[in-house]
């Protein structure tokens, strides 16, 4: 098996749908709806409009294992506009997801990875990310595992959406 990085296009906008779809229908089956939904992301128009915009804005990369897109991330130089910014520089991962079918194979660990060398490289000591905190956990438990420290939480949105920040530090 072969994990290879490439940055994304916008031509790579219906795969990134389909990786948040995956993810979506993966989420259901387990129970968990609230993280992103119950309905295809690829259904959802503002969705869509922030897949769009984040591709067009930010440096995005795709893991592909054996030549298969089977993971996704952006970088930017700030969070979203529910968050405050650091205070100092920083990259921040936004739409991290990942094909279901390529759970366990280490694409989303090698995406994080790159994430990091990719902050270094250009000189930014702080690599930001946050993510949903509810339920079991365990993605919260996953950004740890990959280097990540929990910094702060938060609720987002009428249905206060709960939410951490992790932080590593690169340089």
């Amino acid at each position: 098996m072969t994990i290879i990085i490439r940055e994304g296009r916008p031509d790579d906008v219906p795969v990134i749908l389909g990786m948040f779809d995956s993810s979506v229908a993966w989420l259901v089956a387990q129970g968990r709806p609230r993280q992103w939904g119950t309905r295809p992301w690829s259904e959802n128009p503002r969705a869509v409009a922030m897949i769009e915009r984040y591709v067009a804005e930010g440096a995005p990369f795709l893991a592909e294992v054996d030549g298969t897109p089977a993971a996704t991330l952006t970088l930017t130089d700030a969070p979203g506009p529910y968050l405050r910014p650091a205070g100092e520089p920083e990259r921040y991962i936004h739409t991290f997801a990942s094909d279901r079918r390529f759970k366990g194979r280490g694409a989303g660990a090698a995406l994080l990875a790159h994430a990091a060398e990719e902050t270094r490289r250009a000189g930014v000591d702080l690599l930001r990310v946050d993510c949903y905190a509810g339920d079991d956990g365990k993605l919260v438990a996953y950004y740890e595992s990959n280097g990540f420290t929990r910094t702060e939480t938060f609720t987002h949105g009428e249905d206060e959406w709960p939410g951490q920040v992790l932080a590593r530090r690169v340089l």
